[in-house]
């Protein structure tokens, strides 16, 4: 088996998450969030998070706004919808559930699994 596919399909598993989570913050700009997640080592390109931002409008879970720039073209920033919030609220749920679970499966004693 390849680790760096299996790492990869965990990560794109909990992207969306991430990524509703920063914007859930406060409006945000693409670039920013693509920062915050370096920084969060999580990595994502732009090719990557602009569609996904696009489907997330197109299904009304983010809103955005176009801002002015000195410095180039407009800039668009995100907002959760109410029912983006809603959504997260359940993706929340979601990600404690499996992270309590993986860590009551990964904290076992290994005599119990025999």
């Amino acid at each position: 088996m390849n680790i760096e596919n299996t790492q990869s399909q965990m990560r794109k598993g909990i992207l969306e998450f991430c990524i509703l989570s920063v914007i859930r913050r406060g409006e945000a700009y693409p670039s920013d969030i693509v920062e915050e997640m370096k920084a969060a080592n999580l990595n994502i390109l732009e090719g990557t998070l602009y569609p996904l931002l696009t489907r997330l409008k197109n299904a009304d879970m983010l809103t955005y706004r176009w801002v002015e720039s000195n410095s180039g073209p407009p800039r668009k920033y995100f907002s959760l919808t109410p029912k983006g919030e809603a959504f997260y609220g359940e993706l929340e749920a979601t990600w404690n559930e499996l992270a309590n679970a993986v860590h009551a499966l990964t904290n076992k004693s290994e005599g119990l699994s025999k």
